[in-house]
């Protein structure tokens, strides 16, 4: 029963005790209030015990709540699980899937690296071929690096030396340069002097002086030095010799060149037996003046040379007088040493 018919149970027992009580005796009456006490005491015990229980009954509905609560996130739980499970499969038959063509795919890789294997062999066993042969021709190669050691030391030698003559030919190189500057010098000079000791002649045509490249050419017109067919030096020829002779007698280091020219006229029968043709008369004539510039101004004759040219190199045309009277001639040429014909001897 529940406490409410428990109070009223015992309030007719003790009603009930309290009108029995009239009509019954003492003793049974206190048996009756012993046993009300006691009544009343388990009443207060199954109150305190129907208050526990109350409270253990809301405990427990907060805990039927609680797991209720439980309960429905557990489902919910379970619910997203078998979502995931869902998930779960699906990525498993993808990874089933990718594994597969991993699988081919390795499978058709492991087939490219054997093949590519093989090859690696074959090119090793070339590489090894190869260098065999390079060991060979790396021997042949230090062998030839001994050999341009020793040659580089020779050429260092050679170089060393080669130096030195370059040295030395770098002063003679110097020493030349300052000789041909005072030669150009002195050529200079000569010429200024031709010039102003020969401005008579050289007004009147019959003498010109050029200096052209290291050369000084003083060209004389031959009817100042010779009469027609004569080969004996005019008077009026030795004054203009003497006068050229002094200043080529201070000329150094320069070979002089006496040239005889004459025009394209026959000799005539009478001084062909002297002078077969006008290549004799020419090279009289140079030579003439050569002894005359030796004998009478003392000029060296190491440096003196004399050449006939004949009729073959005429300076004008042989058509006309003028060109004729031009074409003889006698030229004296101041030239370099080294390519003068005394020096090619």
């Amino acid at each position: 029963m529940n406490w409410k018919k428990q109070i009223v149970y015992f309030l007719l027992l003790a009603f009930g005790i309290l009108v029995v009580g009239s009509c019954v005796s003492k003793k049974d009456y206190l048996l009756k209030v012993e046993e009300s006490q006691n009544l009343s005491r388990e009443l207060a015990a199954l109150r305190s015990e129907h208050d526990r229980l109350k409270r253990d009954k809301q405990a427990l509905d907060k805990q039927v709540i609680a797991l209720q609560e439980q309960r429905k996130d557990l489902e919910n739980a379970r619910a997203q699980l078998q979502l995931n499970n869902l998930s779960l499969e699906n990525e498993v038959a993808s990874v089933v899937d990718d594994n597969i063509k991993l699988e081919e795919l390795l499978r058709a890789k492991s087939d490219t690296l054997s093949k590519n294997i093989v090859d690696l062999r074959d090119h090793v066993a070339d590489l090894k071929k190869e260098n065999r042969l390079l060991k060979v021709e790396n021997t042949k190669l230090s062998q030839n690096i001994e050999t341009l050691k020793v040659n580089v030391g020779s050429l260092q030698n050679h170089i060393l030396a080669l130096q030195k003559k370059n040295e030395a030919l770098q002063d003679k190189a110097n020493a030349l340069e300052r000789q041909r500057k005072e030669e150009i010098l002195e050529m200079k000079g000569t010429y200024e002097s031709l010039l102003e000791n020969m401005e008579s002649e050289i007004q009147k045509g019959k003498i010109t002086i050029t200096q052209l490249k290291g050369k000084l050419k003083v060209n004389m017109l031959d009817e100042i030095l010779f009469d027609s067919g004569k080969t004996t030096i005019k008077p009026q020829g030795v004054e203009v010799l003497d006068r050229v002779g002094k200043i080529l007698l201070n000329v150094k280091e320069r070979a002089i060149s006496i040239e005889g020219h004459t025009d394209n006229v026959p000799i005539g029968p009478e001084l062909r037996k002297k002078y077969p043709t006008n290549w004799e008369l020419s090279a009289a004539r140079a030579t003439t003046v050569a002894r005359y510039l030796q004998e009478k101004i003392g000029i060296n004759p190491g440096v003196l040379s004399a050449t006939g040219y004949g009729e073959y190199q005429p300076i004008a045309s042989n058509e006309t007088k003028e060109g004729k009277a031009r074409n003889r001639r006698i030229e004296i040429l101041l030239i370099p040493k080294e390519i003068s014909p005394i020096s090619r001897k």
